[in-house]
């Protein structure tokens, strides 16, 4: 490998999976045996280069192996896009999705969000829509193809979410199929909207200690049974310990309604088994939620995730993991730098400076800003 690009921008941010567990991992499963020229390191090096720049399809990304810094990089001579296609649906996602987790348990050591919002994890899910002739194996709706991403976020800190854990499904999945994966932890408030609402595991959760927080269905049957007084400044309408479902199919558990507004201003009943918290707290504990919808959109814009190399099950599943692998990198360089830049501003950076030295990026990364925003300046 040449040392000169070893250092460069780019090595410096694949640099976390560059590990010998990684390629014990890959001689484990045996996904290299016979392979001599493209091999899974040099696939996903290639991979996040072409999330990274954006690339549209197979034969840009085999235009990028020309370059001769980038060749030594990946251990090639050149790459051809059929080759690339057939190893894009030779990798096992498995194998991709354990970087992926090995790269969440990295910046969770290095996390520090403030103890009211350590304490609570976002549930979501959000549909990528996709041409039905192609993928015939995501049917979603009868003219339409999809598959869901199903997110579990946690903040790594004040401002900032990441994705614990994923799960992948077509999009004709529902949301709950996917509670027993991603609601586990004991002690932990899940916050969801009521895509995910429950009434059997709400009384599973309550009996083993899980926490939840999520909006009442508007069809939901409920009966009050004792309210809690307000202060007087209060923005919450109202208290209450209430009963929820029929009388013939009731939860056993004991819950709580608030009514309260969300971060928009519109009325929302949320439904929680937390009593221990006051109300305006459990409405912020709701309105922090909408953190996973700027989460959303910043992957769907800058990580590329909307137009897949492959067709297959397969290749769509590589793409969605190396994405979030290119995530997770961006906000290992952040939590390393400790910067207050924002992660799109480090990755514009990134791709400025894709083969500049290390340092160039970095010191770019350390600078302070020249200025401060009028809106900050306001806020503070």
């Amino acid at each position: 490998m040449d040392k000169n690009t070893l250092f460069s921008s780019f090595g410096k941010w694949i640099s976390p999976i560059c590990t010998k567990s990684f390629t014990d991992r890959i001689a484990a499963t045996g996904q290299d045996k016979y392979v001599k020229k493209l091999t899974t390191i040099a696939y996903l090096k290639l991979f996040l280069h072409a999330q990274i720049q954006q690339r549209d399809a197979l034969r840009e990304i085999a235009v990028d192996a020309l370059s001769k810094g980038f060749r030594k990089e990946l251990g090639i001579d050149s790459i051809s896009a059929s080759q690339l296609c057939r190893k894009h649906n030779q990798v096992d996602p498995a194998l991709l999705e354990h970087v992926f987790s090995e790269l969440v348990i990295r910046i969770r050591r290095s996390t520090s969000p403030t103890c009211f919002r350590k304490d609570f994890k976002i549930i979501d899910s959000t549909t990528i829509g996709l041409c039905l002739q192609k993928y015939k194996w995501a049917e979603f709706r009868q003219t339409k193809a999809g598959i869901k991403l199903h997110f579990r976020l946690e903040y790594m800190d004040d401002e900032t979410v990441v994705p614990e854990k994923v799960t992948i499904t077509p999009a004709k999945k529902n949301d709950r199929t996917q509670m027993d994966a991603l609601v586990d932890e004991v002690g932990v408030t899940y916050v969801y909207d009521r895509g995910y609402v429950d009434y059997a595991k709400f009384d599973d959760y309550c009996d083993r200690g899980i926490f939840f927080v999520t909006r009442t269905k508007k069809n939901a049957v409920i009966r009050p049974i004792d309210s809690f007084q307000l202060p007087a400044e209060s923005t919450v309408l109202s208290d209450e310990m209430v009963y929820v479902g029929t009388p013939q199919k009731r939860m056993e558990n004991v819950l709580r309604l608030i009514h309260s507004v969300d971060s928009e201003g519109n009325p929302v009943a949320i439904l929680t088994n937390r009593f221990d918290l006051g109300a305006e707290e459990i409405g912020q504990v709701y309105r922090e939620r909408w953190a996973i919808e700027t989460f959303f959109k910043w992957l769907k814009q800058y990580i590329r995730i909307k137009k897949f190399y492959g067709t297959t099950e397969r290749a769509v599943m590589n793409q969605v993991w190396t994405a979030l692998i290119a995530f997770c990198l961006l906000v290992l360089v952040k939590l390393e730098t400790q910067t207050k830049h924002s992660l799109l501003q480090i990755y514009r950076w990134l791709r400025t400076l894709l083969w500049e030295p290390e340092q160039t990026w970095i010191d770019q990364i350390d600078r302070q800003p020249i200025r401060t925003s009028a809106g900050r300046r306001k806020s503070k």
